[in-house]
């Protein structure tokens, strides 16, 4: 099973191949150029570097959020392209549940873990969740404990507190931006790429036969763009 995964929720992004359960190659983007300069070039990159073809892989994976709502929409057009060219599923995959499967993949069961992404506002994209024993990067392998949402850092962590006894582990670039509320309160674990993460998550759906037709894909916003916002209320609707 062969996977190529984007993400594009952050300015940087990464790219990833992965195949029977291992990643092959991952590449973090240069953040100085958009992912509209840099797309499909990264991919083309990555896929010559492996030497594969893009007619060889099986599946594709996009981060579909949530995160910046420009590179979100760029994202998933470029790997909607790539698998409708192709005829192959595109698996959407959440940068918060990516996150915490990273950080689950090395920890025992009972651990929780929680996910911000920066929001920015002075806000984080953030969701909770245990592991379990399982298969790593497997939906069994975390259970969610509080689903995702946007919110002041101080407000989710007395929310928190008062769900689990202890929050182990806080990951993603909202943790490493908010790391002095955080305090001692958890360990603050470094923001990893999630291209990697998304290709191995792809393919254990994959494998399991999990439909994956592109034209469902849709972003992961959780906060409504701001554009939507003010043509409501330019319409009066709001």
């Amino acid at each position: 099973m062969r996977v190529l995964a984007l993400d594009t929720t952050a300015r940087a992004g990464s790219v990833a191949l992965a195949e029977n359960d291992r990643v092959v190659l991952e590449r973090v983007g240069d953040p100085a150029r958009s992912h509209t300069e840099r797309l499909p070039g990264d991919l083309m990159c990555a896929l010559g570097e492996a030497g594969w073809r893009s007619a060889s892989v099986d599946a594709f994976a996009v981060v579909a959020g949530p995160g910046s709502f420009t590179g979100l929409r760029i994202g998933i057009a470029t790997m909607q392209g790539m698998s409708f060219v192709h005829g192959r599923p595109l698996f959407a995959v959440s940068a918060l549940e990516a996150l915490a499967h990273v950080s689950a993949a090395e920890r025992e069961a009972g651990v929780h873990i929680g996910a911000w992404v920066d929001a920015y506002r002075r806000e984080v994209y953030a969701a909770l969740y245990r592991v379990r024993s399982g298969r790593s990067f497997s939906a069994e392998r975390l259970a969610q404990v509080d689903a995702p949402s946007v919110g002041i850092p101080e407000a989710l962590l007395e929310r928190w507190t008062g769900l689990v006894p202890r929050i182990d582990v806080l990951t993603g670039d909202g943790a490493a931006a908010f790391a002095a509320v955080i305090g001692d309160r958890a360990v603050v674990a470094p923001t990893p790429a999630l291209a990697g993460a998304a290709a191995l998550m792809a393919s254990i759906r994959a494998e399991a036969g999990e439909p994956a037709d592109p034209a469902q894909v849709q972003p992961i916003y959780i906060r409504r763009p701001d554009v939507e916002v003010t043509r409501e209320l330019a319409r009066g609707t709001r």
